[in-house]
């Protein structure tokens, strides 16, 4: 029963990704035995510190959501077996746009969220597509593409937010706080009788209607993927891209559709910091976490279901190492051996194959020599 339990795909991958974290956090605990007087005490705030409070766990649920929209983005380049370092450049540009409407367009929250929210899905595409074009057509690699489109965007934030965004005179790189009109509702309604529910989980935690929105993602991603022609072509150029160019598909427009489809979604991720976290434009406003996304996309073997899970799991430890931080004497530079060693666990599954392979020959190897020795044994008998 057991084994057969074990043999289904999603129980492996379940467990796989289980022990990548629990042997990960044992090996992070051994090191905080070495630099923290109180060990014990650190990794309690660490492993239990985003379900201490209402405010630590919406910190948790906003940094889970940005962590979704990053992972269902890597994962579509991925499954195209082409990778992606793009999203950092898609989502300071989605948060620049829709930081820009939300703070000077005159228009109704009605209107100028859902135009914010739109214009930071247009800029990412645009900006997505870009390297999906020079891999397509220039055979660029899109490695290299993506990382310094990112320089670029960078520059461009930054040249935008202080010469034109901040208040004049101001001694800090950071916009006026956006109006009410031009910041994301929170995602239980304020009315009168979710009036607790409202204070509770939407004023205080401040989880927005982006966490509505990412689920949808999700779904449509997942819609996409396996239930279109275009995710046909998209898996098909990522198992094998030759015989998908040999069955009729336009390798060259899937190619580009895939970046831009995932800068899509990267922008929505620069609208939600903006909009829904920082409540205005800062600098450094990614704060590190572009690159999360392929840690997430990798523990969900860029399934687009699995991604809101794995981005939960990953985003426990982030928000538990900011409250290991700021309550022991270990630093958040703790976290990040952590997440290391579930990079290298997670994808040091893809060795697990070849040695399995080398055991399988062995085996046959030794039972092809048991069986023609039987033989000369047996007439020497």
């Amino acid at each position: 029963m057991i084994r057969k339990l074990y043999m289904k795909p999603f129980v492996r991958e379940f467990l796989r990704i289980l022990l990548a974290i629990t042997i990960s956090l044992g090996l992070g605990f051994i090191i905080t035995l070495l630099v923290s007087d109180d060990p014990v005490g650190a990794y309690q705030a660490f492993l239990t510190g985003p379900l201490t409070r209402i405010n630590r766990t919406g910190e948790w649920i906003k940094e889970t959501i940005t962590l979704t929209l990053l992972g269902l983005s890597v994962a579509l380049v991925f499954k195209a077996n082409l990778f992606s370092l793009g999203q950092e450049g898609q989502m300071l540009l989605g948060a620049l746009v829709s930081g820009s409407i939300s703070l000077f367009v005159p228009l109704p929250a009605i209107l100028r969220i859902p135009l914010a929210l739109i214009a930071a899905m247009v800029v990412g595409y645009l900006f997505g597509a870009l390297p999906g074009y020079l891999k397509a057509h220039l055979n660029a690699n899109e490695i290299v593409s993506t990382l310094m489109l990112n320089a670029i965007a960078l520059r461009l934030y930054d040249y935008f937010l202080i010469f034109h965004i901040k208040p004049e005179g101001a001694g800090y790189n950071a916009s006026d706080f956006f109006p009410k009109e031009g910041i994301l509702p929170t995602f239980i309604p304020n009315v009168p009788f979710l009036a607790e529910a409202y204070e509770l989980f939407s004023r205080r935690a401040n989880i927005t209607i982006m966490l509505y929105i990412a689920i949808a993602v999700v779904i449509l991603t997942w819609y996409v993927m396996y239930r279109t022609p275009y995710g046909y072509e998209l898996r098909m150029l990522g198992a094998n891209s030759k015989f998908a160019s040999y069955g009729g598909i336009n390798t060259k427009k899937t190619i580009v559709l895939a970046f831009a489809v995932s800068g899509i979604v990267s922008g929505l991720a620069g609208a939600h910091l903006g909009m829904g976290i920082h409540e205005k434009l800062i600098a450094n406003i990614t704060i590190g976490i572009a690159f999360e996304g392929i840690v997430v996309a990798l523990l969900a073997r860029n399934n687009p279901i699995a991604v809101p899970f794995a981005a939960l799991a990953y985003g426990y430890l982030r928000a538990g190492a900011d409250i290991m931080e700021r309550t022991s004497d270990v630093s958040r530079e703790m976290v990040l051996v952590i997440q290391a060693i579930i990079i290298l666990l997670v994808t040091a599954e893809r060795v697990l194959p070849i040695i399995q392979q080398r055991v399988n020959a062995a085996r046959a190897n030794n039972n092809l020599s048991m069986n023609s020795e039987k033989p000369a044994l047996e007439e020497g008998g």
